[in-house]
């Protein structure tokens, strides 16, 4: 691959910085040489969980999200912390908002949920072999929590009713390894 379509960074300025957020304003040299701005949003990375069952189906939460004003089921998950990896992350991440606990966790898949400006690393694991060893969850991070085959909440991000990128991800990914067979 060439670099001829490679947009330079000329500076970047913080506008704002917390221990979530990096907002800056970077000054950039496009392609074909003009000069632009835009804004860059930095964050922690994040871990995801998709627990399964042995009946096939997937762990999500109820939820409501503020910042889009709206009730959906979600995989449970939230930031990597500074001491801790991606998967310690997902393992901790599973027993506080859910209770149960991974026998087995890998990682399915990586991404980056909006890479034309901001850069959040986030990783779901697949959790199996699970068991509950905690009826205790966190009010404020779920409503509820239901057992749901994979091919309902397949149709569930179809329905609008699974919108998060993490979820979305997660479960495509799972699907396809599980149509794949790899």
């Amino acid at each position: 691959m060439t670099e001829a379509g490679r947009w330079r960074v000329r500076q970047e300025e913080v506008v704002d910085n917390t221990h979530r957020i990096q907002l800056s304003i970077a000054k950039l040299t496009l392609p074909d040489g003009h000069n632009s701005e835009q804004y860059v949003l930095r964050c922690p990375p994040a871990a995801m969980v998709l627990a399964t069952n042995e009946y096939g189906q997937v762990l999500l939460l109820w939820r409501h999200r503020f910042v889009i004003d709206r009730w959906g089921w979600e995989l449970p998950g939230g930031y990597v912390g500074p001491d801790e990896d991606s998967q310690s992350a997902a393992e901790r991440e599973l027993i506080e908002e859910t209770g149960w606990r991974a026998g087995r966790l890998e990682r399915l898949v990586t991404y980056q949920p909006m890479t034309g400006m901001v850069d959040h690393e986030c990783a779901v694991f697949l959790a199996e072999d699970v068991a509950q060893v905690s009826d205790k969850r966190d009010v404020n991070e779920s409503a509820a929590q239901s057992w749901i085959s994979l091919t309902e909440a397949v149709g569930m991000i179809g329905t609008g009713e699974i919108v998060g990128a993490g979820s979305v991800a997660g479960i495509l990914a799972l699907q396809v390894r599980r149509l794949t067979g790899s």
